[in-house]
């Protein structure tokens, strides 16, 4: 064999073929059947820990039992509730001197309020005055409330007194002056076999006879309101107090959430906020009409607390949580999907569930007819945070909260 036949012969090596990375094909196969292989064993892994949560939450017991609700479309924010940032311009007022002043009443230029920790106060040259308390203890956590007490709605009587619903003590009359209370209505007391669990607000008559209040639930407590809230129990109650003869009576039943109430100036109806209802409802107690109801406003802006008059002859209802339109109302997608509640609860406790809920103050007015007059706002609530309450005084709103540490206090000229 001569030199040409074996060069013909010699089989030519195969170049090497150099990957971008400097890997020839056979780690680069290599790799990626690594990677398979990983992304089998992660998903693999993902699966078996994750239905077993699953199935754990699935077994778990929710606290709240809703039912699906089912609301009309939210009124468009605009014209009248065209949104604004008017309450941004009211002032704090006993900034951290107190807790959660839910409600305000007057008796002439002095003030007075309760708040979280169990006391009625008196608000009067920039100090504040402890003048009662209903219960005893450390009152600093919401499990503190059914030994401290939590007042609530506050009015001003005939005589100089004052009139209070406390969520767990029942409703009392208070001589400020004399710093002297006086029970009324024991919680203790079964009204047509019921407990009250949560009495929360009440207006009274002018001649202090007759006190119109809310039991908001007899199943669920004032320190679970967002479970009442969100379960939209129908077992709240707006009830009648006789202060001469003791007497109590159920004037309307299978309320959900009945808060905040208020007497109309001729006394013949009594409005009542059915705050999981985004509605107020309105009960006849004199005239032709005595012992019906019926709407007085619905499908509202936001979900409604306390009714207070305005200077108009209307009325101000304070709100906290909106349903924006346009836009999205989580509360309203939740209504009609109970499941996802019950999986919300099981998951997460109240107080993370509220940081989560958009805050937003609505300040409404209404007409003596129920139509909307004006609304101020504070978007995300910046400045009057957690809205209950809308008392006007002299020219000036004072705004109550159910959570914040302060007051505000609006000029009616500046909006």
């Amino acid at each position: 064999m001569n030199e040409a036949d074996g060069l013909r012969q010699r089989r030519p090596l195969r170049p090497q073929v150099v990957t971008d990375d400097g890997q020839v094909p056979e780690a680069k196969d290599g790799s990626s059947f690594s990677g398979r292989v990983f992304r089998v064993t992660f998903l693999m892994l993902a699966v078996s820990l994750t239905v077993p949560l699953l199935g754990a939450v699935m077994l778990l017991d929710s606290p709240i039992d809703p039912q699906p609700l089912s609301f009309k479309e939210p009124p468009l924010l605009l014209g009248v509730l065209q949104p604004n940032t008017k309450l941004r311009q009211a002032e704090r007022l006993f900034d951290n001197q107190l807790i959660g002043p839910e409600s305000i009443a007057n008796i002439g230029d002095v003030m007075f309020t309760g708040t979280a920790d169990g006391r009625i106060v008196k608000l009067e040259n920039g100090a504040v005055e402890t003048i009662a308390r209903f219960g005893s203890g450390p009152c600093k956590t919401p499990e503190d409330e059914p030994a401290c007490g939590r007042p609530l709605g506050i009015r001003a009587g005939p005589n100089g007194t004052l009139f209070v619903a406390d969520a767990y003590k029942g409703l009392f009359e208070v001589d400020p002056w004399k710093r002297e209370v006086k029970s009324l209505l024991s919680s203790d007391t079964p009204v047509e076999g019921r407990k009250l669990s949560f009495v929360n607000d009440l207006t009274v008559t002018r001649d202090g006879r007759k006190i119109y209040f809310t039991d908001s639930s007899s199943r669920w407590q004032r320190r679970d309101y967002l479970l009442l809230f969100m379960e939209g129990t129908a077992d709240g109650r707006l009830l009648e107090y006789d202060t001469e003869t003791g007497e109590v009576k159920v004037l309307l039943d299978q309320l959900r959430f009945p808060n905040g109430v208020q007497l109309s100036p001729a006394e013949d109806f009594v409005l009542v906020a059915e705050t999981t209802m985004a509605r107020i409802r309105r009960f006849y107690v004199s005239g032709l009409m005595k012992g019906g109801a019926d709407l007085f406003v619905e499908n509202l802006p936001g979900f409604p607390d306390n009714i207070r008059p305005s200077g108009s002859g209307g009325y101000w209802v304070g709100m906290a949580i909106i349903r924006p339109n346009p836009g999205f109302s989580v509360l309203d997608f939740l209504s009609e999907r109970p499941y996802i509640k019950r999986m919300i609860f099981k998951l997460f406790s109240q107080e993370t569930i509220m940081k989560l809920v958009p805050r937003y103050s609505l300040a409404l007015e209404l007409s003596d007819s129920g139509a909307f007059l004006r609304s101020l706002h504070d978007p995300n609530g910046q400045v009057a945070a957690y809205v209950s309450e809308v008392h006007e005084l002299d020219g000036h709103l004072y705004l109550g909260s159910f959570r914040s540490p302060f007051l505000c206090k609006l000029s009616l000229r500046s909006v």
